[in-house]
């Protein structure tokens, strides 16, 4: 009898806290969804002031590598250009 209700409550709470970190999920997944159409909203705005979108995302996302790793990545693409005549 005791050990029907232990498992009867582990179960209640493991259902609860499974809720819960679905209900988290589902709340982030919207905020997520909000913050993305925000950064398509300055995109287009910046378009619409002339700026050249598809640098600026290749600038955002050097920006996020570190300075090391970038510099290595700007070489191998400096070596491949000079491999195939372009520069």
């Amino acid at each position: 009898m005791a050990d029907d209700i232990t498992t009867e409550s582990s179960q209640t709470v493991a259902a609860g806290q499974l809720r819960a970190f679905i209900e988290r999920i589902e709340r982030l997944e919207e905020e997520k969804k909000t913050i993305a159409d925000d950064i398509k909203e300055v995109f287009a705005e910046m378009k619409g002031t002339g700026f050249d979108t598809k640098a600026v995302r290749t600038i955002v996302r050097m920006r996020k590598k570190d300075q090391a790793e970038r510099q290595e990545e700007e070489a191998i693409i400096d070596l491949y250009k000079n491999a195939l005549g372009m520069v």
